[in-house]
C-alpha cells in the first residue's frame, strides 16, 4: 500500500488530542465506576468503537493506494522560439530597472509557463544568433537568459529580417518532432526599431507556413537617453539620444501575420495575456505511454468510518450501570 500524503502537523495534533482527552474520559468513567462500586467494562466499547472509525478517517486522509491499474498518458506540446532585441536601446531605463533586465525578469517567468513545451532562445540586433536551441532544459534556459546582456551582439542597429528567418528555418527543420504548423510559435521582443528591409518578405513566409507570431514591445512612448561609458549617448550633432517604443512595427508585423501584439511599459505589462494566448493554441501529440498506476482508495476507509460512526450515534451503551 502507498499513501499519497503524509502525517502533517495538524493531524498530529488532533491525534494526540483525541487520545489525552479520551484517555481522559476513561480514567474519569472508571473513577467513578470504582466509588459507586458498579461495573464500568461498557464504557470500553464505546471507547474501541470511536478509536477505529478516527484512525479509519485518519488513514482516509492518507489517501491510501493500492490495486494497479493502467492510465494512458499522453505528452503535448509546442515549439516555441523566442526572439530577444539586444540592441543597445534595450539598456533604456523607461521601463524600471531597464528594458532588458525587465525582459529577462519576465523571460523566466514564460519558461516555467511552458514546462512542457520546448522553447529556444535566439538574440539579435542587426545580426542573429541562435543562443539555445530548442530544448525542455528550464535549467539551461534559465542560464542562458541570465547571461543576456547587449554586448553579446554588434551593435549596427536593429533588423528583425534575421532572427525570423532563423526561428522560421529551425521551425521548419525536417527533423523537428512537431509536424503540424499550428503548434509552432515565434514571440519577438523588441523597442521596435527596425531598420532592416526584408522583415515583410519573412513576415508573409511565416504567414503563408502558418506559424503564430506574437510582438512583445519593451518601452515607452515617452522615451528615455541611452547611457554609453556613464555618460549620454550623443548623435552626430551632439544632442543626446533619445530611444522610444516604436509599436507601430510591431503592430504591423502581428497584424501581417495574423497574431497578436502585447506590451511592458511603465504602467501596463501584458506578459500574462501573451501566456494565456499561447496555452491557447493546441500542441501537438507527440508521445502516448501506459502507465502503471495505484488508485486512491481513501473512500472505503471513510465509508467504513461513517458506518461506524452512524452505529456509535444509534446504538446507546451504559457505560456505568446502577
Amino acid at each position: 500500500m502507498n499513501w499519497l500524503y503524509t502525517l502533517s502537523s495538524l493531524e498530529l495534533v488532533f491525534l494526540i488530542l483525541f487520545v489525552v482527552f479520551y484517555i481522559a474520559y476513561i480514567i474519569r468513567v472508571v473513577n467513578i465506576g470504582r466509588k459507586l462500586q458498579t461495573p464500568y467494562g461498557q464504557v470500553f466499547i464505546k471507547a474501541g468503537l470511536r478509536t477505529i472509525y478516527f484512525a479509519l478517517i485518519m488513514v482516509a486522509l492518507l489517501g491510501p493506494s493500492f490495486g494497479e491499474t493502467k492510465r494512458e498518458v499522453k505528452s503535448v506540446g509546442k515549439d516555441i522560439f523566442v526572439l530577444v532585441d539586444l540592441s543597445q536601446s534595450m539598456n533604456a531605463t523607461d521601463v524600471q530597472p531597464s528594458r532588458l533586465a525587465k525582459v529577462k525578469f519576465e523571460l523566466k517567468n514564460i519558461v516555467e509557463a511552458f514546462s512542457s513545451d520546448r522553447i529556444g532562445i535566439i538574440i539579435f540586433s542587426s545580426e542573429a544568433f541562435m543562443q539555445a536551441p530548442l530544448t525542455y532544459d528550464q535549467n539551461a534556459l534559465n542560464l542562458f537568459i541570465e547571461t543576456l546582456n547587449t554586448s553579446l551582439v554588434p551593435n549596427a542597429g536593429t533588423d528583425f529580417a534575421p532572427p525570423l528567418t532563423m526561428a522560421l528555418d529551425k521551425l521548419n527543420d525536417e527533423d523537428s518532432p512537431v509536424t503540424q504548423q499550428k503548434s509552432k510559435v515565434i514571440v519577438l521582443i523588441s523597442d521596435g526599431e527596425d531598420f532592416g528591409e526584408d522583415t515583410e518578405e519573412v513576415a508573409d513566409a511565416i504567414e503563408e507556413d502558418g506559424i503564430k507570431l506574437f510582438t512583445l514591445g519593451v518601452g515607452t512612448a515617452r522615451g528615455s537617453k541611452l547611457m554609453e561609458n556613464g555618460k549620454y549617448k550623443k548623435d552626430a550633432n551632439g544632442r543626446d539620444v533619445l530611444t522610444k517604443l516604436d509599436s507601430r512595427n510591431l503592430k504591423r508585423l502581428a497584424a501581417d501575420t495574423d497574431g497578436k501584439y502585447f506590451e511592458i511599459n511603465e504602467t501596463n505589462n501584458d506578459v500574462t495575456r501573451l501566456i494565456n494566448t499561447i496555452n491557447g493554441i493546441e500542441g501537438e501529440l507527440r508521445d502516448t505511454k501506459q502507465m502503471d498506476v495505484s488508485a486512491n482508495r481513501y473512500y472505503y476507509f471513510l465509508a467504513a468510518a461513517l458506518l461506524l460512526i452512524l452505529l456509535d450515534v444509534l446504538i446507546n451503551v451504559k457505560t456505568i450501570k446502577i
